[in-house]
């Protein structure tokens, strides 16, 4: 479900996007309001879930992780729940998705090495309840965007 936000909530976003550690003050200053109004809205959105978090956009390769996989995946439709769930707990399964079509789910995988990831297949292909999963291997990343356009 979407929030309603105003163009004051959407700058901010904007702004906090391009860098999470930009200050209150500056944020103010940038705006044209006060200090204490960014405090109260920032607050808001985080409390409303707009704002998930602040995180460092950390490089993948750079922290050996650098070896991207996607994984379709077929599941029995009794034991879906169950299977979203134990892919859920695999630490190389960065994201998952619950998709339409042909398979049922779209994990993204992010280790250091194809040996990993081979492991991490393993671990995939012997939850119960998989009936098939179809990989992808990334040869290279043309575009990751991380920021929403607001």
């Amino acid at each position: 479900m979407s929030v309603r936000l105003d163009e004051t909530d959407k700058r901010i976003l904007r702004i906090l996007q391009e860098n999470a550690k930009t200050p209150y003050s500056k944020i103010a200053k940038m705006l044209k309001v006060s200090e204490a109004t960014i405090h109260i809205r920032v607050k808001k959105l985080r409390e409303r879930g707009v704002i998930r978090g602040f995180r460092a956009d950390v490089d993948p390769e750079k922290v050996g992780k650098g070896t991207t996989a996607f994984v379709l995946v077929k599941a029995d439709p009794k034991k879906y729940s169950q299977v979203l769930g134990e892919l859920s707990k695999i630490k190389d399964v960065y994201e998952l998705y619950d998709v339409t079509g042909e398979y049922y789910a779209l994990a993204k995988i992010r280790v250091g090495t194809r040996e990993e990831l081979t492991k991490v297949l393993d671990k995939i292909g012997d939850i119960d309840g998989i009936v098939s999963t179809y990989t992808m291997f990334v040869l290279r990343i043309l575009k990751e965007e991380k920021v929403v356009d607001i």
